[in-house]
């Protein structure tokens, strides 16, 4: 089954081309099923590329998926054209009080700042707690996962003497998860950060499971049942060319990095970067659409009295 986006979304005909499978609007109100809805919540500043990374990675399952575009009611993007912005994107505040099966919080470049100093942040706070009685389950990305840990456990982000940059090896901590179907006891996975959340501070909050992680850059995955969350720190969501493109910007503009690690053949940017992650990457979003499907009730206003997906 397809995902169901609109016609003139750019990812429409980038995933078509791509042979995933998508429908547009109208043909997709023909269909006699419920389809899964998801929200993206979509921080970050390339909203176009974004929405199709995870547009991909959701629209690949046997499901058929509606994904909603949510930005921050306030908040205005200064990256994408405002047309864009009117056309495909809805305000939280315009859908609060609608359900959703499953919502994806992107990650967003302002880890330098305390949360609380975020311009959005008292919103955010709003959207995170809206989840519980709103949506089954919930996926927090990089920064946006991040937030999440620190909002329901008060679990703090450190910065890093050097920018976690490159894709570094994982291990499986958890095979018998259902999140990790499939997985290898070990794979790569881009990551692109100034932060970290420390291994110890998230083991100290019960309940709380660590299903990723890697010796070099740390907590990876974390499984937060209570509130129906994984939340992830580093980018399976990638595109091939996503960390060149961040490595050429910083080069362009002569801020001091480093070659990402692991990345090129032999760490020469001049090679075409290998994606060494793509099936991992898949796997996961399906399990986690898979457990979705198993476990969200057939009237979503029955959210919060059904258990979490597990």
């Amino acid at each position: 089954m397809p995902i169901t986006l609109p016609e003139n979304l750019p990812a429409f005909d980038v995933l078509s081309r791509e042979g995933v499978m998508v429908m547009g609007e109208s043909q997709a109100a023909k269909q006699d099923i419920r389809p899964l809805r998801l929200g993206l919540l979509n921080l970050m500043p390339k909203k176009i590329q974004t929405e199709t990374q995870f547009a991909r990675l959701i629209g690949a399952t046997p499901l058929q998926i509606d994904l909603t575009l949510i930005r921050m009611s306030e908040h205005q993007s200064r990256n994408t054209a405002p047309e864009h912005m009117e056309a495909f994107y809805q305000s939280f505040q315009d859908i609060k009080d609608q359900y959703f099966d499953g919502l994806i919080i992107t990650g967003a470049p302002i880890e330098h700042l305390p949360f609380s100093e975020v311009s959005y942040w008292e919103e955010l706070c709003e959207v995170m707690d809206w989840t519980q009685s709103h949506v089954h389950s919930t996926f927090g990305v990089c920064w946006g996962g991040m937030a999440m840990i620190n909002h329901f456990h008060g679990v703090q982000k450190h910065s890093l003497k050097a920018k976690a940059f490159g894709c570094f090896k994982h291990r499986n901590l958890a095979p018998t998860s259902p999140y990790l179907r499939g997985f290898s006891d070990e794979f790569v996975i881009p990551v692109s950060r100034w932060t970290e959340m420390r291994q110890a501070e998230i083991d100290a909050v019960p309940g709380l499971t660590t299903l990723l992680g890697s010796t070099e850059v740390g907590a990876c995955l974390v499984e937060d049942h209570a509130h129906r969350a994984l939340y992830i720190f580093n980018h399976f969501e990638y595109d091939s060319g996503t960390l060149k493109e961040e490595y050429d910007r910083d080069i362009a503009s002569n801020t001091p990095i480093n070659v990402p690690a692991n990345y090129y053949p032999d760490d020469n940017p001049s090679l075409p970067p290998l994606n060494q992650w793509r099936s991992h990457a898949h796997l996961l979003y399906g399990n986690w659409i898979n457990q979705i499907y198993q476990t969200t009730p057939f009237d979503l206003t029955e959210l919060g009295q059904t258990s979490a997906p597990r």
